[in-house]
């Protein structure tokens, strides 16, 4: 059932080959691609959907152009007539596509302005393979399998490899909001950026009045479907706004998914999510996981995700994508966004706040000991919160590490992921796993590259807002939700990073900070009547699952793949730490979560080399005659 298949296309010219799988969404009997324009001088294939495409298609019409179907892919094809490469300008979706234009023998690609569907690149020798998953550029058989160390030495610090890097020495991804122009005579390719968030003009008004005026347009776009649509639904703020736009918007029947865990436990979240379903009249389908049942599906799960990720929770995507699926449901939306556009997580504020603080001494001074000192309350209702407290010595500790961290790191570096739960866990422990043979400074300086750049630094608040969403809410959250959304052929969609509501927010936040207000302040005050007040006052909770008995489960199943995998034989695992995670135990802390992320690198190596599928979609174009298939 893999990305429908309703159905497949190719098109092969003198140059280029292109071939695709459809999961129809739009225009189920007509919208076969590739789609073309009127002369057939243009050959498009895409993924994605384009939410303007009603007004965009109305404003074509008007300027003459006549249209093959009702697919919403096509008003690319004539915007390219229109406007060349400037099209992306016009639309407001989320879409990877490329562009034959025999004319000009030029191949355009472009990927949305916020990375939610995906485009993987390979050249060589004047040939250039493009692809929407990595499997299928793997089936061409032309990319020699290496690991990229530094790649992998980010993946151990951070549970994935930030984009647009991949694990794979001389794969890489389109960055998202670029578009890539390859000329065949003479070859050239030409890559630019066509979209920044922080370019967003800056906005005057009420914050409340415009985000709420920005979510009803953004909810009535996205629902455009001629399939059924379904909402994720957790109970908590995010889902539960966007359940309840949806539900006010769409004209169909709207079904709510929700995942819980076999005995209930507390972090079970149901029970909430039955109340809100409740409240909007719309049916529940309840998702229960049981450990068995993740741990059986662990090596799918990895194969599907295409990217490595070690994120222990990627299994509650897949079984409510599954669900989705067997309900009739090919269309989801999800509240992925909202945290990190309205400051969802506390280290990150905490992260901006060292950053402000850095940059008031930079790039001159040094730190002052009596800058950094903070004594804190002790926490209200967390036992966990109160233990770290005692750790800290009231904030003494973390006071003075902060000043010994500032003293020690380079000038031009900002307080950014080192700050996150995730990295301060595992970060002292990468190295006790790694031989000295793949250790290297040259890896240490890729680490931080990202957050590293020169001064007079940016308005902090406004980089810290692109950085959390190029990082953790891409490689993370968005892929995947988009590959094991597509695995089980259904497309997921994310109303909050439609890109006019991130400019939004952007705008408003450039003529009044937000960050020093509570949590999701903005977003609070703008759904304040739409969302019940258990909604908007309940505390944060992330995604929980069973995350020990999870991790339990896959090592002693396929732990032993560790001892002599591919990790050992490349040099890249010490042996005998090798040997102690595929047969010891650990239950939790870094090693643990190590484990666990060298295990699904092992298997997602073991996956892309020996248990490949068919190519499901691809690319190839060259400058001689011949014509390359993927």
């Amino acid at each position: 059932m893999h990305r429908g298949p309703d159905g497949s296309g190719l098109y092969q010219g003198s140059h280029v080959a292109l071939a695709m799988r459809r999961l129809s969404i739009i225009d189920l009997s007509n919208g076969w691609q590739p789609l073309y324009n009127e002369d057939k001088s243009l050959a498009l294939i895409a993924n994605g959907e384009i939410y303007n495409f009603v007004e965009l298609r109305a404003e074509l019409q008007r300027r003459g152009h006549s249209f093959r179907t009702g697919s919403d892919c096509e008003v690319i094809l004539h915007l390219y007539e229109e406007y060349g490469e400037d099209c992306v300008h016009h639309l407001r979706g989320m879409f990877a596509f490329a562009l034959w234009d025999e004319r000009r023998r030029e191949l355009f690609l472009a990927r949305d302005r916020m990375g939610e569907k995906p485009l993987y690149l390979y050249e060589k020798e004047g040939l250039l393979y493009f692809a929407s998953e990595l499997k299928a550029l793997l089936r061409t058989g032309v990319i020699n399998f290496q690991l990229d160390p530094a790649a992998v030495y980010q993946y151990f610090h951070y549970q994935y490899v930030p984009e647009p890097s991949t694990p794979i020495k001389g794969v890489r991804k389109l960055a998202a909001a670029h578009r890539l122009t390859l000329s065949i005579r003479p070859w050239s390719v030409k890559e630019q950026a066509y979209w920044c968030m922080e370019d967003a003009p800056a906005l005057e008004g009420d914050a409340a009045h415009i985000i709420r005026a920005e979510l009803e347009r953004v909810s009535e776009l996205i629902i455009r479907s001629d399939v059924a649509v379904g909402v994720a639904l957790s109970g908590g703020l995010d889902s539960g706004v966007i359940a309840a736009l949806t539900a006010k918007t769409y004209s169909g029947r709207l079904t709510a998914f929700s995942v819980g865990y076999e005995g209930r436990p507390r972090y079970d979240e149901r029970r909430d999510a039955k109340a809100m379903a409740d409240h909007l009249s719309i049916p529940l389908q309840e998702v229960e996981i049981r450990t068995a049942d993740m741990v059986h599906a662990f090596p799918e799960l990895i194969f599907h995700a295409d990217d490595p990720i070690a994120d222990i929770a990627s299994y509650g995507y897949y079984a409510l994508m599954k669900a989705a699926r067997k309900c009739g449901v090919p269309v989801m939306l999800l509240g992925q966004g909202g945290d990190e556009l309205f400051w969802g997580y506390s280290w990150v504020t905490q992260a901006l706040r060292q950053s402000i603080r850095k940059a008031g001494w930079q790039p001159e001074g040094r730190p002052q000991l009596m800058d950094y000192f903070n004594l804190t309350l002790p926490p209200v209702g967390s036992r966990r919160g109160l233990f770290d407290w005692f750790l800290s010595s009231a904030g003494a500790r973390s006071s003075y590490q902060q000043y010994c961290r500032d003293r020690r790191n380079p000038g031009n570096r900002i307080v950014f992921f080192d700050q996150s739960p995730l990295f301060r866990t595992v970060g002292d422990s990468v190295q006790v796993l790694l031989t000295e043979g793949f250790r290297d400074s040259i890896y240490e300086s890729e680490l931080w590259k990202p957050f590293t750049l020169p001064h007079p630094w940016p308005r902090l608040d406004i980089l810290f807002t692109k950085l959390i969403c190029e990082t953790y809410l891409i490689e993370n959250g968005i892929t995947q939700g988009d590959r094991l959304s597509m695995a089980s052929s259904v497309e997921l969609r994310l109303p909050f990073i439609d890109y006019r509501f991130v400019e939004t927010v952007i705008g408003l936040r450039k003529t009044r900070p937000d960050h020093a207000l509570p949590p999701k302040a903005w977003l609070k005050s703008a759904v304040k009547n739409l969302v019940p007040s258990w909604i908007l006052n309940r505390p944060k909770r992330g995604f929980q699952p069973p995350s020990s008995q999870w991790s339990q489960g896959v090592r002693a199943r396929y732990g032993r793949a560790l001892e002599d995998g591919m990790l050992v034989q490349t040099g890249i695992l010490k042996p005998e730490i090798a040997r102690s995670m595929a047969y010891g135990s650990p239950r939790g802390g870094p090693l643990a979560m190590l484990a666990f992320s060298a295990l699904t690198l092992e298997y997602w190596c073991t996956a892309h080399l020996g248990h490949l599928p068919a190519s499901e979609s691809g690319v190839s174009a060259r400058h001689n005659e011949s014509v390359q298939r993927c």
